[in-house]
């Protein structure tokens, strides 16, 4: 992952968990993304990004095709892991 993490809010406590980070990007701008992690599914979604100051809406994909190279999923996953380790929290599915 080329993207460092600088800031996170996370939020365990309700149905699903729910991830605010704030991300150095390669080129030293900042990335903002909200996302939550629904168990019922087992996915990602993306609720709201902003990359140096500008309002994305939820479109991530952009960044994570021509920066990381990866799907928007598989880099939620890798931020969200980092994040999880940190708070010591296991993701549950509800599959």
């Amino acid at each position: 992952m080329n993207t460092k993490i600088r800031k996170v809010k996370f939020n365990k406590e309700g149905k699903n968990p729910v991830y605010k980070v704030i991300l150095e990007c390669p080129e030293g701008k900042e990335l903002y993304t909200h996302f939550d992690y629904i168990l019922e599914t087992n996915t990602y979604s993306v609720l709201k990004v902003k990359y140096d100051g500008l309002d994305k809406d939820a479109k991530l994909a952009w960044y994570t095709k021509d920066v990381e190279k990866l799907p928007v999923d598989k880099f939620l996953d890798k931020v969200s892991q980092k994040i999880n380790k940190k708070y010591g929290y296991v993701l549950e599915s509800k599959n």
